[in-house]
């Protein structure tokens, strides 16, 4: 079995699938060598013309003008390995059938939803800016600001975890998770036991996987052994993988989320997997981040939840049944929180319109953590006019790193920031994979959204944006200690231990592809 399910992983494998491509390619080229040399001339340009169709359909995308230049740059030198290429992982937007379906849920469960006007026109007195960042938002996603509310943050999966235990032991109605990865081991296996129990008394429990991120960990077929626990355990695989087949390969589902009885809900960059509360080292430390909401927010994840479930699952649920009871909260709530999703099926990258939004509104200072910094020019740019502005930008990056392409990949994003006076950091304990923002004490993101292509084009996402909610004094506490355990990359000790190379230029101009 586990010989099966890593030929299975292998098999899925974006560089094993490239590879095959490039294969092909070269086979190509050594046939029409050997073969048919007096005719290949012939043969190439009229695959050179067969494949205009392809980049005249890119140029007419309205697509981020990066994402074109990688593909048109591809195609036009390798027609055959470009063009194949471009049919398997080219597609930005999810095929017809499940863009139907999410559409069709979204109408039915989006439309209860509204923005009280009298929470909008408090934030908008507070700070007239952001308010209009929170319109965009709320006008692209649908998704409310809300008040009232409690956010609780956690530094590291290792907080969350016992949190989530606890939260999840006192549900009484309903259980929905929804995540990228669940692997077998500690975290998952406590997780699971309560969920037998809790359903074997009547609560509804709900979980959606995807299929990509969990295809090396899970056994095919664990939806059904899930469901087979009780009836009260219902399963979604989201995006089942068809290896060379499947069409949406590109469109996973990288959300994390927890609902509790439409009162309680967890959101951020943890996974339900051991290394991601150090239950197991991969990559040294693991450094996460998540929020626990309490209060009416919870609406919205609870919307996000079911309009993905019903989209592929119908139960004809009524949203109004799970709206969430006033709470009786020991300490007075304050500040602002908007749960967003973010989706390809709007054609809107909302995940990097609000990182922008963040980095252009500040005056003092944004700190960022993030896995991965694969970044395309509008946020370079924001970047490094914030930085000459005088704010001051801070990025923290791994120190030990997950994949080692993009980690290189990274690393040649840092020369044009620093030059602008962007300080970066290096985790020096291990690695980071937290997806945070927080700027001038006020404003702040934790969710699940990467900055890279993948994360912000093409995954569904999910945060939860904040404005002068008081853990956001715990969210640059946590950053400020990150970096204090981290490495600080200079222009100077950078050009010590790494040396750019033409390797890195082609890494950046196919960044868009990775």
């Amino acid at each position: 079995m586990k010989f099966k399910t890593q030929i299975r992983k292998i098999s899925l494998n974006r560089i094993f699938i490239t590879g095959i491509l490039i294969l092909i390619q070269v086979v190509w080229f050594l046939f029409f060598f050997f073969h048919v040399i007096n005719y290949s001339a012939y043969i190439g340009t009229a695959l050179t013309i067969l494949s205009l169709p392809i980049m005249l359909y890119i140029v007419n995308k309205d697509i981020n003008p990066s994402y074109k230049i990688s593909w048109l740059l591809l195609i036009a030198t390798l027609p055959i390995l470009g063009g194949l290429l471009y049919v398997f992982f080219g597609g930005k937007r999810p095929a017809k059938a499940m863009a139907n379906k999410l559409r069709e849920s979204q109408e039915v469960y989006l439309t209860p939803l509204s923005q009280d006007k009298e929470v909008f026109g408090s934030l908008e007195k507070e700070n007239k800016r952001f308010s209009t960042t929170c319109r965009y938002v709320c006008d692209t996603c649908g998704y409310p600001v809300y008040d009232g509310g409690l956010v609780q943050y956690f530094s590291l999966g290792d907080d969350m975890y016992p949190v989530l235990i606890e939260e999840l032991k006192k549900a009484k109605h309903s259980i929905f998770l929804e995540f990228f990865i669940i692997a077998n081991g500690i975290m998952w296996d406590s997780i699971l036991e309560i969920l037998v129990e809790k359903a074997k008394s009547g609560v509804d429990v709900r979980i959606i996987y995807d299929d990509m991120g969990c295809v090396a960990l899970l056994p095919k077929g664990y939806n059904k052994y899930l469901e087979s626990l009780d009836p009260n355990i219902k399963c979604i695989v989201f995006n089942p993988v068809v290896p060379f087949f499947s069409v949406v390969m590109n469109n996973r589902d990288h959300r994390k989320i927890v609902v509790i009885d439409s009162s309680t809900a967890f959101n951020g960059g943890i996974n339900l997997s051991d290394e991601y509360i150090n239950a197991e080292v991969k990559y040294g430390k693991w450094k996460d981040t998540g929020v626990m909401v309490k209060g009416p927010a919870v609406y919205s994840f609870t919307e996000m939840f079911l309009e993905m479930w019903n989209a592929f699952r119908k139960e004809n649920d009524d949203i109004e049944n799970y709206r969430p009871e006033p709470a009786d909260f020991t300490e007075k709530p304050a500040g602002y929180v908007l749960p967003l999703s973010d989706t390809p099926l709007d054609n809107e990258p909302l995940g990097e319109e609000v990182y922008l939004e963040i980095i252009n509104q500040a005056k003092d200072y944004v700190y960022i953590l993030t896995p991965y910094l694969v970044i395309d020019d509008d946020m370079k740019s924001a970047l490094t006019l914030a930085a000459k502005r005088g704010v001051d930008v801070r990025i923290v990056t791994p120190g030990i790193p997950d994949k080692k392409v993009i980690y290189r990949l990274t690393r040649a994003n840092y020369v044009p920031l620093m030059c602008a006076g962007v300080r970066i950091f290096e985790y020096t304990p291990g690695f980071v994979h937290a997806k945070s923002y927080i700027s001038d004490d006020k404003i702040g993101i934790v969710g699940t959204i990467n900055m890279d292509y993948r994360s912000l084009y093409l995954h569904f996402e999910c945060g939860t944006l904040m404005y002068d909610t008081p853990c956001l004094k715990d969210l640059k506490a946590d950053s400020l200690s990150v970096m204090e355990d981290s490495h600080e990359i200079t222009l100077s000790n950078f050009k010590q231990y790494y040396k750019g190379t033409m390797f890195d230029a082609f890494l950046r101009v196919i960044a868009p592809l990775l």
